[in-house]
């Protein structure tokens, strides 16, 4: 069953590779959508995809890469679009 998400990840994630480190899990569970810095020092990601790569993609980013720090992940399901559009940085 295809879903798609959208997180709002605060603590320590900016200028940590965080968004490498996302676009890296994304490409490994074949999901599709995008990743970005906010103002406010929050990291963004909407996905799409299976439901069984979203939850291992999900594990991933709730850890980040080394020197990250992941105080808060905020979740909503949002509808999936049904399009393959790669993951991209932005």
């Amino acid at each position: 069953m295809r879903l798609a998400r959208r997180s709002l990840i605060g603590g320590r994630v900016p200028g940590v590779g965080f968004r490498f480190f996302t676009d890296r899990a994304a490409a490994r569970e074949g999901l599709h959508g995008f990743v970005r810095n906010l103002p406010d020092g929050r990291v963004e990601v909407a996905v799409e995809g299976e439901a069984e790569a979203l939850d291992r993609f999900d594990r991933h980013i709730r850890h980040g890469p080394p020197g990250a720090r992941v105080d808060r992940v905020d979740v909503d399901d949002t509808p999936p679009s049904a399009r393959d559009t790669g993951f991209e940085i932005r």
